[in-house]
């Protein structure tokens, strides 16, 4: 940063800022919901945090403006400046605190996260203007300015319910489980040698042992870990469905059943990437025996979706289907790592 009075007179306002700044994003982070006495208004909540994302924008832009080329704002106006962004800033956690726990832990979650995103770009911002000149615009404080801006426009893509943000990250598990399970098959059918093009010439004419490639036994094991993974997103497919269909967030007690349906599903994902992990060659058939055992997940989301509002009686009969298959995909993942074993 440049020596000249000028400069110092500004950086104080801006750490200051960034200090602030940062404490409010940890809050955030952190803190808990203001719970509401009375009724809630959800349509409120979202006119006016709306408005406050936007204001908050408006202000990151004229900050970013006021440092992109000289003069540079006097001591004065950058800490008018300053304490604008703060009061701004402030305001926006503030209005995210009002979002109580009832109106559903799923969909409150989503308001932190993308409320947090747009502190960390401020920053983010800030930590650039105070490490590099302040007469110039850079690169990064383009980018960085953009990115906040990006943050802020989110708001307008967030659910507005807690029904729709049970659906929201629903379409994230089923794009995950779906990701793991074409990486496996293009695995498969590439090659014998998953690992053939990352190995040198040497390394490939050298290996004489089963670590970089799979037997006929692993194949047959993966034949039905992969029956495994097509249940779980076929289970999350299901549920999504239903969700869409009957989901309501009419009383405290069907908003709590999205959010533990939600919670239940979450654990599906990360079981699917172990497994697929565990498949990989040199194949571990104990690790496998391991990992296939935390898609049980799939069989207690299953069972959280009957205790929840969304399942009517017609969807009985494929949730009956499902855990028969994920049942005898288990067994027999079971029987034939136990046998290589």
């Amino acid at each position: 940063m440049s020596a000249n009075n000028s400069c110092t007179d500004v950086v104080v306002p801006l750490r200051n800022l960034l200090n602030a700044v940062k404490c409010i994003r940890d809050r955030v982070k952190d803190g808990e919901s203001n719970e509401s006495a009375g009724a809630f208004n959800l349509s409120n909540f979202w006119e006016v945090l709306n408005q406050a994302v936007k204001a908050t924008s408006q202000e990151v832009t004229k900050l970013s403006l006021a440092f992109s080329k000289p003069p540079l704002p006097s001591e004065e106006d950058c800490a008018k400046l300053a304490e604008s962004i703060q009061k701004h800033v402030l305001a926006l956690s503030t209005i995210y605190y009002w979002l109580p726990k009832s109106e559903g832990i799923t969909l409150r979650k989503l308001v932190r996260e993308a409320t947090a995103e747009v502190l960390d770009g401020v920053v983010q911002l800030l930590d650039i203007l105070l490490s590099s000149p302040l007469q110039s615009l850079s690169q990064e404080q383009l980018t960085s300015t953009g990115g906040v801006w990006a943050s802020c426009d989110q708001f307008a893509q967030l659910p507005r319910d807690n029904r729709a943000a049970v659906l929201n990250v629903m379409a994230s598990y089923i794009g995950m489980v779906k990701d793991a399970l074409e990486e496996m098959n293009q695995a498969l059918a590439e090659s014998e040698d998953p690992f053939s093009d990352v190995l040198d010439d040497d390394e490939l004419e050298a290996r004489g042992n089963q670590d970089t490639y799979w037997s006929e036994n692993d194949h047959q094991l993966i034949s039905k870990c992969l029956g495994l993974i097509k249940a779980s997103g076929a289970c999350l497919r299901k549920l999504s469905i239903a969700v869409q269909k009957n989901g309501k967030v009419d009383t405290a007690e069907n908003i709590t059943q999205l959010d533990d349906l939600a919670d239940s599903a979450r654990e599906i994902s990360p079981s699917v990437d172990d497994l697929v992990l565990s498949l990989y060659p040199p194949v571990n058939c104990t690790v496998v025996d391991q990992n296939y055992s935390l898609l049980s997940s799939v069989s207690i989301c299953l069972l959280c979706f009957r205790s929840c509002h969304v399942c009517l009686e017609g969807d009985l009969s494929w949730v009956q289907f499902l855990e028969g298959a994920v049942d005898h995909n288990l067994q027999e993942v079971k029987s034939l790592s136990e046998g290589s074993s």
